[in-house]
């Protein structure tokens, strides 16, 4: 199903919130997650919440959308520490809604 899957170019759109030491005050760890998303060819957004988490959308085929979202539960950006992330809407979509992947503020 997976081959399958691939080869019809399935696109996946999910929200994610990642809880722990996951913001930086320079910015560094919303640039570790556009680096990541750029390298998986994801597209998407990542912002620092008030309540100290970040949350954000990624988009892009399935399994990059995949990779993305073990990379945000187990690795995360250089000095964070994830303590758990939430991932939800998670949905097959038939366009991309973003270009890149970018911080909000």
């Amino acid at each position: 199903m997976s081959a399958l899957t691939k080869a019809s170019g399935a696109l996946k759109s999910v929200d994610y919130e990642v809880f722990g030491r996951v913001q930086g005050e320079d910015g560094a760890r919303g640039r570790g997650q556009e680096e990541e998303a750029r390298k998986l060819g994801v597209v998407g957004w990542v912002k620092n919440t008030s309540q100290g988490t970040v949350t954000g959308q990624v988009q892009g085929p399935e399994d990059k959308v995949n990779a993305m979202k073990s990379w945000l539960s187990k690795v995360g950006s250089p000095s964070s520490r994830i303590d758990r992330t939430n991932f939800s809407n998670e949905k097959e979509i038939s366009k991309l809604d973003f270009s890149g992947f970018s911080t909000r503020y």
